[in-house]
């Protein structure tokens, strides 16, 4: 089976603007992004999925630099982006990964896809029940499910937020998920605000700036210097119907 990861960018965010070309340790947050899931086994592509918007031409500049593929579409309508890049690039199944998770993990990302493929199922991911830090979320689901929901999500907040519409409908899809023996979801290593920002650079440099090491990793690294978490400890998630 043919995954293929979309990766979705913009330049746009409300509270922290052009958030994912910044400087992370020497590259940019999109940068760490794709190198750190071109680690993948199970993903086939990588593709950034932007938004036709010219303010979102920087990252299709950055696309450019990096070598790797990018893909235009609506700009409000992720679902609809999020399809028609699936339909250009012939997947089979979609890796859905945000372009504000510098901490990504490939081995995780393969084990969503490895569940969603053993359990033949719709929709897999590794966000229910989160026993991961905020920032590690795969959510893998096959481009048939795909289509249906792209056919059926009405909602606004399911055109946005891309796979509420699975999830939503266990009636309808076959849903698997992936969950750790420990919890760690108290961490937040996703990328919103200024001190998302100070956490991650501060992770990064103690590896050297380099990109190369693993979640537990930066577990262990976590429960070594307990300040850091406080560094963005009191910063609240939006919900999905938030602005």
């Amino acid at each position: 089976m043919k995954t293929v990861a979309v990766i979705q960018a913009r330049m746009g965010s409300t509270r922290l603007p052009h958030k994912v070309l910044m400087d992370l340790g020497g590259e940019t947050v999109l940068a760490r992004v794709i190198r750190r899931l071109s680690r993948s086994r199970m993903v086939s592509e990588l593709i950034v999925a932007t938004s036709d918007s010219p303010g979102d031409d920087a990252i299709v500049r950055e696309c450019e630099r990096l070598g790797v593929s990018c893909f235009r579409g609506s700009e409000h309508d992720v679902l609809d982006r999020y399809y028609q890049a699936a339909r250009a690039a012939v997947a089979e199944s979609v890796a859905r990964i945000t372009s504000d998770c510098p901490l990504i993990d490939a081995e995780l990302v393969d084990d969503t896809v490895r569940i969603c493929v053993e359990q033949q199922a719709d929709y897999a991911s590794n966000v229910f029940p989160r026993t991961y830090p905020l920032g590690l979320d795969a959510e893998v689901f096959t481009v048939a499910a795909l289509d249906r929901a792209w056919r059926q999500s009405h909602e606004p907040h399911q055109r946005e937020h891309v796979t509420p519409y699975f999830y939503e409908h266990p009636e309808t899809f076959k849903l698997a998920f992936t969950r750790n023996e420990s919890d760690y979801s108290a961490y937040r290593w996703t990328l919103d605000t200024a001190e998302d920002l100070e956490l991650l650079r501060n992770i990064y440099s103690r590896f050297g700036n380099q990109d190369n090491f693993g979640w537990r990793e930066a577990v262990m690294l976590m429960e070594r210097e307990p300040k850091l978490a406080e560094l963005n400890a009191h910063v609240m998630q939006k919900s999905l119907n938030a602005s």
